[in-house]
């Protein structure tokens, strides 16, 4: 191995050391709790190494993002592989979605309520958003119905999963219900 390869193996290690800490510590004690201090003291670096790999706590975020973008994409896909027929599909993509967004609250912000510094629905979006937004138009596709775009039909079904999630967690609606709301978002708004 080459002195350069090492260096960039040493450089990509150090990146995903940067980005699994403030994952980490975003989801102890929220993204208030990340600061390029704090994160150059507990991986032992310090803040110049720090901010030649990211500009910043933006970039950071937008890191945490695109991995989150492509662990949710595996999780959807996962969830309606395992499903028989459309409506168990549906039910399944929606409640892989909504437990992501539940045990990963620091990814879900970071992917969707935090400047991350990513662009979404243009050309540039970075592939692992638009891989996410894709397991999402793989199973709702099928039952966008006649004479509705599939896109469209999918991201209105996204944002009233968003929706759900972002209301759960901020305990506007009662948890126990989440499970009832999948049905009737499954059964009105897909019809099936």
């Amino acid at each position: 191995m080459s002195v350069q390869e090492r260096k960039q193996r040493e450089r990509a290690e150090r990146e995903r050391l940067i980005v699994a800490t403030a994952r980490e510590l975003a989801e102890q004690q929220g993204w208030d709790a990340v600061t390029t201090r704090r994160l150059a003291e507990r991986i032992e670096y310090s803040q110049p190494v720090l901010y030649s790999h990211f500009h910043g706590k933006r970039e950071i975020i937008g890191a945490v993002a695109l991995q989150g973008a492509s662990e949710m994409a595996v999780a959807m896909r996962a969830a309606t592989a395992a499903a028989d027929g459309p409506r168990a599909r549906v039910t399944a993509l929606a409640r892989a979605y909504l437990a992501f967004a539940e045990r990963h609250p620091a990814v879900y912000d970071a992917l969707f309520q935090l400047d991350g510094g990513l662009a979404y629905a243009q050309e540039d979006t970075p592939e692992p958003l638009k891989d996410a937004f894709a397991a999402l138009l793989e199973c709702l596709s099928e039952v966008a119905g006649d004479g509705v775009r599939p896109e469209l039909f999918t991201e209105t079904f996204w944002a009233s999963l968003h929706g759900l999630a972002t209301l759960t967690r901020a305990g506007r609606l009662p948890p126990e219900d989440t499970e009832r709301r999948t049905e009737l978002l499954v059964d009105r708004l897909a019809m099936l």
